[in-house]
């Protein structure tokens, strides 16, 4: 298997490389496992499809990854921390409380309004993270047409 196997896991590569992080086999197997899921994923899930790496290690990659600007973090209702694959920079998400799908959304006017709380409270912010949650379309029918 080529340490470049698929586009997404040499954009994962070429993302950590650019922000100085060297490629070690640790690293290329957690963006290999991250390349290919397909939905959100815990640490703990790279952690039992990757026995033979450490959990510092998945973690701190983790973090170089989020820090790169490719892997999101989702919080789930639950309060369950979960991470997918970034495609469209800072985003923001719309998660279904009933099949835990989750859609980014994109194009928030939200910066504008953390400018303004900020500037009326002279707050200098670092960073932001928001949620939605409610029901997707797909589970929100059945419930509207049992009404």
């Amino acid at each position: 298997m080529s340490k470049r196997d698929s586009p997404m896991v040499a954009h994962l590569l070429d993302a950590l490389e650019e922000k100085g992080y060297r490629d070690t086999a640790p690293r290329r197997a957690i963006v290999q496992a991250i390349a290919q899921t397909e939905k959100h994923f815990t640490a703990e899930d790279l952690r039992a499809q990757l026995p033979e790496v450490g959990r510092a290690t998945i973690y701190r990659s983790l973090k170089l990854l989020l820090d790169a600007g490719v892997v999101c973090r989702v919080l789930l209702e639950d309060g369950n921390l979960h991470y997918q694959l970034s495609h469209r920079g800072h985003h923001h998400h719309l998660l279904c409380v009933e099949c835990g799908v989750s859609e980014d959304l994109t194009g928030c006017d939200i910066e504008d309004q953390l400018k303004n709380v900020a500037a009326a409270h002279q707050f200098q912010v670092s960073g932001h993270w928001l949620e939605i949650y409610g029901r997707c379309l797909n589970c929100a029918l059945p419930a509207a047409a049992s009404l």
